[in-house]
């Protein structure tokens, strides 16, 4: 009675899939545990877990029927489907898939971490000066 301790109440799966519909995402079944949930050209697919929903595949702009992610080349930033097909970035483009997946993470509860508040972050780092470094020796371009 006194100084009593209000237990926070744990939304489940469906309920924050429901509160996503109502930030104004889409929210795809693909099976029994995993959605896609889309908005504004970006999607990234969720599944539920026992310790809370996750985000299997990162946030990334919609290729066709397919989700690219966002791949940092050293001269430009790129977006890549598992198909291998490389669309350049746009800034507004750029812009679009930080605001979805902060709006996405903070619908699902999920932590929101420093570095990625800042920006978007890239999924894979593609250099061309770092290329073919693990091989030995490499190839002089006067050789």
């Amino acid at each position: 009675m006194f100084f009593r301790r209000v237990k926070p109440r744990i939304p489940t799966f469906e309920e924050r899939l429901q509160s996503l519909e109502q930030l104004g995402f889409t929210v795809e079944r693909l099976d029994a545990d995993r959605v896609r949930v889309t908005r504004a050209g970006c999607a990234a697919v969720v599944r539920n877990s026992p310790d809370g929903p996750r985000i299997v595949e990162k946030p990334g702009l919609i290729v066709g029927a397919e989700i690219g992610v966002l791949v940092d080349a050293g001269f430009q930033k790129q977006f890549l489907t598992p198909t291998g097909r490389r669309v350049p970035a746009l800034a507004e483009q750029l812009k679009a898939i930080h605001a979805f997946s902060e709006d996405l993470r903070e619908a699902l509860g999920l932590v929101s971490l420093y570095n990625e508040s800042l920006g978007t972050t890239s999924t894979v780092y593609l250099y061309d000066r770092v290329q073919g470094r693990d091989q030995g020796v490499p190839k002089r371009p006067w050789e």
